[in-house]
Order: structure tokens, then C-alpha cells, then sequence
């Protein structure tokens, strides 16, 4: 005579009704956050039109320039292209390509020996890691302009003065960049050395430089790119270049000769980026398909890139 064992159902687990704490918290959770989603929006909302106010930015003050303006603008055109101008215009450029070139090797040389200190992948000792962070943070942290002044004062007008602040401020902005370029390469191989036994100066030089080079290498382009723009702007302090020129022809109200500066800054700008852009594919930081696009449809539809996969 067989017996057949019943097969138990699982009861299902009684929940208490009075136990209503496991539901309402995370509802009381959702709740205090989107509370304070819409506190921080109305407080960035209120700081914004706060700084518009004070500021006096608006269509009012745009208005009350429309005179100025237009008279600027009228004043721009025909550009002065008087062959001693062009002369003094190319030698301008010149000195701002030796300024931006110069600022770039002085910013190269202290600011890749302070990314690899301040790299945590690296393992520098605490005793160098932490000045070497404490020293870039200061470098960048005064403006170009504000260094320009104090060389300017200290080495005098010229050259020298743009160089020694776009570099200082190089530094501290490449110390910081290609030291979290260093941090993002893959741990794997890394790790792999460590098990064999790899020291840190072996690990950092066979593990981790050979992953980041090209990166570091396009961030020192793209530092040269901002070196020159800002050789333009420290030049109107008198640190030399060709913004040099652009703040002697804005005082004087020579704004044909200002047009003509304009002009050539902005062909400078173009022809270091399509260097850039070009030198990094070469070396593997950038697509193919973006370089290969030509630079004035890339400046229409910068959606090219995307089109083009």
C-alpha cells in the first residue's frame, strides 16, 4: 500500500498592519528629496536674477550702447591693410608664438613632474604628493593677468613678463589635468606588474605612462591652444604679443588697425586648432572621422561627427 506525502503550499508571510514604518520611510525619503530638488532650484533661479540685477545686465543696457556700437563697428571696417602695419602685425605674431611656445616648455617641465607626484595611482609619498597638490592649486589658482601684473612690475614690459605668467599658470593647470589622465588608465596592467614584484617607479613607468602619453600629449596641445588666446589677453597689461597691439589701437581709437588685429587673431586661432586636431589623430587622441570632415563644415554642423558613424 503506497502513501503519497501531501506537498505543503508556502504560506505566505503575515505582515503586520500596525508595522507601517518599512513603506513610509522611503516614501518620507522621496518626498524630503524632491522637497529639496525645488529648494535648490529656486535658489539657483533667485541667485541668477540676483546677479542679472546687480550687474545691470539686460536689453536696457544694450540699447543705451547701440550708439557706441554702431559706431565701432563702422569704425572696423575697411581693415587697415597698410604694408608697415602687416609687418608690425607679423612680427606681433611671431612674438606671440614664441610667447605661447615658451609658456608651454616652462609649464611643461614643472607641471608633468607635479601630475605624476599627485597622481594616487603613482603612490608618491605623502610627504611629496601633498606639497606638490598645495603648490599646482596655488599656481592656478591666481588668474594669468594677475601674474602678468606682478612680472610686469617685477621684469618690466615685454615678452619675458607673458612668458613667466602664462607658464606659472600652465603649470598648475597641467599638474592638475595630466595627473587625473594618470589616474584613469587601466588598473589591469598595473596590477599585473605589482604581482611580480614591480616597484612604484617600475609600475608608473611601464604600467601607467604608456597608457596616458596620448592624452597627455593632447592636453599639452590643448594648453598650447590656451596659452595663445591667453598671450592676447595679458598683452593689454604690456607683457608683449600681439594683444600688445590690440590694446595700443583700442586706446587710440585706431579701429582699422584694430580690425586688421582681430582678423589675424582669429586666423591664428583656426590654423593651431586644425594643428591640434591633425597632430592629435596622429597619435591616436582624436577620430579619424572628425579630422577628416574639413574645418568650415565642422564649424556649420558640428554634428558632422555624429552623422558621419
Amino acid at each position: 500500500m503506497s502513501t503519497t506525502t501531501p506537498t505543503l503550499s508556502p504560506v505566505p508571510a503575515q505582515r503586520d498592519p500596525n508595522d507601517r514604518k518599512g513603506s513610509a520611510a522611503p516614501a518620507a525619503r522621496r518626498e524630503t528629496s524632491r522637497w529639496w530638488r525645488w529648494i535648490l532650484l529656486a535658489v539657483t533661479a533667485a541667485a541668477a536674477v540676483w546677479s542679472l540685477y546687480g550687474t545691470d545686465v539686460g536689453i536696457g543696457s544694450l540699447i543705451e550702447g547701440r550708439e557706441g556700437a554702431r559706431r565701432m563697428i563702422e569704425g572696423l571696417w575697411p581693415p587697415d591693410l597698410d604694408g608697415q602695419l602687416l609687418a608690425r602685425v607679423g612680427t606681433a605674431v611671431v612674438e606671440t608664438l614664441q610667447i605661447s611656445i615658451a609658456a608651454l616648455v616652462i609649464g611643461a617641465v614643472m607641471g608633468l613632474p607635479l601630475a605624476v607626484l599627485m597622481a594616487g595611482n603613482v603612490g608618491a609619498p605623502r610627504w611629496l604628493s601633498t606639497p606638490a597638490r598645495l603648490l599646482a592649486t596655488s599656481l592656478r589658482g591666481i588668474p594669468e593677468l594677475l601674474w602678468a601684473l606682478l612680472f610686469v612690475a617685477t621684469v618690466g614690459l615685454g615678452p619675458a613678463a607673458g612668458v613667466y605668467a602664462i607658464g606659472l599658470h600652465a603649470a598648475g593647470l597641467l599638474g592638475k589635468l595630466c595627473s587625473e589622465q594618470l589616474e584613469a588608465v587601466d588598473p589591469a596592467p598595473v596590477e599585473a606588474l605589482r604581482l611580480t614584484g614591480a616597484r612604484r617607479l617600475a609600475m608608473a613607468v611601464w604600467g601607467i605612462f604608456p597608457q596616458a602619453r596620448a592624452n597627455i600629449a593632447s592636453q599639452l596641445l590643448y594648453q598650447w591652444e590656451c596659452n595663445i588666446r591667453s598671450s592676447v589677453i595679458i598683452g593689454f597689461v604690456g607683457a608683449g604679443g600681439i594683444g600688445q597691439a590690440l590694446g595700443i589701437s583700442l586706446k587710440l581709437f585706431r579701429y582699422e588697425e584694430l580690425a586688421t588685429l582681430i582678423i589675424t587673431v582669429l586666423i591664428i586661432i583656426i590654423a593651431v586648432d586644425r594643428f591640434s586636431r591633425v597632430f592629435r589623430t596622429r597619435i591616436g587622441a582624436a577620430t579619424t572621422d572628425t579630422a577628416s570632415v574639413p574645418l568650415w563644415r565642422r564649424l556649420i554642423n558640428p554634428r558632422r561627427k555624429a552623422e558621419t558613424k
